[in-house]
């Protein structure tokens, strides 16, 4: 991926909300209002977030061990991402029943007419409703996320309620949460950023706290757009914002999951998305790759194609990079092996044209693609060279083709000098000179298809200035031992192969040289005129 969208919550920050304050309108600590708080997330039966766990944690402190026996409920409101706020309708022994509200602030000033201030209710004029806002505003500054505590307690005495009973309610007072920043977020997304992936940030809260925890994490906020603002665009229009965006704030899930799509759409970006709550689902859904944790709610769990055990960019950061390891392993196996075939398919025709005998027997065939491909085993544990690792890359089937075209035939040049040599060196001219002139071109194209493995792993000049891991040299040096040993033990006699004279060797050691020394230089030819390698 070259794009990464994550949730802010738990992923950029501790996921440990603390709440730090809970207070009236005045802004005096207020137990009435955490009291209040408490009632409406012990009775809601929707799923607790982290917020409702903070203040239920309070329990205690507010002696309210024995609440369900004090207090019933009547009806609860759910909470849903367009209102942002959730009710619950409670009614006490004597019959006095309430419907307590708490939700983004914006959201429970919007079905407020009075504010308790001074513990008497004063109807909320422009003046009033900007003084509240600043309070929640100077408390985001400080990097805290702010809820409103509303309540209403001349309700109607049926039991069904909706979202139409909220209104001309009374705010209380604010609960405002701390969720510091992972110190490991920073160093992650630094990181991340230098590996070629962009990191946006796609949340549901407000602008103010989003900002305050991306700039102490490192992510630029320069540039900001929130809910309201792209459901006015069109998709043409936010594209092109999305592209130099870095912050998404206020999101609904549907939001989040519309970003994403107009993401994928531009320069064929690959979108991540990394979430754990039921408002990132259908983010996860939408994302090229949905990641999410092992301790997310179900649906995010079912909707991801990754889950983490550690909830960490770190984690996620050495998943990338070990991704990009993998996918250039992958890719040197298969252009090895598809030049390496196309490469003795000219030769086997070469051979049929001239050669008044089989060039090789089918078992040592057969063989030779064993040992080859035991030397190959190791390959998914090769280093891979950083620069390679400093991009996302993609698979491009049109560039296995022209690989196979250049570099294939290669082997073949040095495959025919090898049956020249056997022919006019060795005199392997009759049928009955076979075996040696097949021992000969086995040893040969068993070590140049044993070295290829060590001259396309990397564009670099291999042995000098890239080596391969050490599984790989001892597989592939192992492998072109026993290659050469073969024709000298029983095993090479029971599949007739012959032993070779010593002044065979001096040639193969020029044929493999050269063979090298050509390779690397098609090798150079090819990155310079196509611009990539693997």
């Amino acid at each position: 991926m070259n794009i990464l969208c994550t949730d802010k919550t738990g992923t950029l920050t501790q996921d440990k909300i603390v709440l730090e304050k809970y207070m009236d309108v005045d802004g005096h600590d207020s137990e009435r209002v955490l009291r209040h708080a408490y009632f409406n997330s012990y009775f809601q039966t929707g799923l607790k977030n982290l917020m409702d766990k903070a203040i239920l944690s309070h329990c205690h402190e507010l002696e309210l061990d024995n609440l369900g026996e004090e207090f019933t409920k009547v009806d609860e409101i759910p909470f849903d991402f367009n209102r942002r706020r959730m009710s619950v309708v409670i009614e006490n022994t004597k019959g006095k029943r309430q419907i307590i509200t708490k939700g983004a602030i914006e959201e429970i000033l919007s079905v407020c007419m009075f504010a308790e201030i001074d513990g008497v209710p004063i109807q909320i004029s422009n003046q009033i409703r900007k003084r509240l806002l600043d309070t929640s505003i100077n408390l985001n500054k400080q990097g805290m996320r702010v809820l409103g505590v509303a309540q209403k307690s001349w309700v109607n005495k049926t039991n069904s309620f909706s979202v139409e009973d909220e209104s001309e309610m009374v705010l209380i007072g604010y609960l405002a949460f701390l969720d510091p920043p992972k110190a490991s977020a920073a160093t992650a997304i630094t990181a991340l950023y230098d590996h070629g992936v962009e990191v946006k940030v796609l949340s549901g809260d407000n602008e103010l706290i989003t900002r305050n925890v991306c700039q102490q994490v490192g992510i630029s906020i320069e540039n900001i757009l929130l809910g309201n603002q792209i459901e006015e665009m069109s998709n043409e229009e936010l594209a092109k914002k999305a592209i130099t965006t870095n912050i998404f704030a206020k999101l609904t899930p549907l939001q989040k999951s519309r970003v994403i799509e107009v993401l994928q759409s531009q320069n064929n970006n690959t979108v991540g998305f990394l979430g754990d709550g039921i408002n990132d689902a259908p983010a996860l859904r939408q994302a090229d790759i949905g990641i999410s944790v092992d301790t997310a709610v179900d649906i995010a769990k079912e909707s991801a194609d990754i889950i983490l055990l550690e909830k960490d960019l770190m984690v996620l950061e050495q998943g990338v990079v070990e991704g990009r390891k993998i996918f250039g392993n992958i890719t040197k196996y298969i252009k090895m092996t598809a030049s390496s075939n196309f490469g003795n398919m000219f030769s086997v025709l070469a051979a049929s044209a001239f050669l008044p005998f089989l060039p090789m027997l089918p078992i040592h065939l057969l063989t030779q693609n064993l040992l080859y491909d035991i030397s190959q085993i190791t390959i998914p544990f090769d280093s891979v060279d950083k620069e390679y690792l400093q991009k996302p890359r993609k698979w491009d089937a049109s560039d296995l083709k022209r690989f196979m075209i250049c570099i294939g035939p290669i082997s073949s040049v040095f495959d025919i000098i090898t049956y020249l040599v056997m022919w006019y060196v060795f005199k392997c001219t009759l049928p009955e000179d076979q075996s040696l002139f097949q021992s000969g071109w086995f040893i040969e194209g068993l070590l140049s298809q044993t070295l290829i493995v060590h001259m396309i792993r990397t564009r670099k000049i291999p042995f000098i200035q890239s080596r391969a891991s050490f599984p790989v040299m001892i597989t592939t040096f192992m492998i072109m031992a026993i290659g050469i040993a073969i024709p000298f033990t029983q095993l090479g006699a029971s599949i007739k192969l012959t032993p070779l004279p010593w002044s065979y060797f001096p040639w193969l050691i020029g044929i493999l040289l050269g063979y090298c020394f050509l390779t690397q230089i098609v090798k150079n030819w090819y990155i310079n005129k196509f611009h990539k390698w693997l």
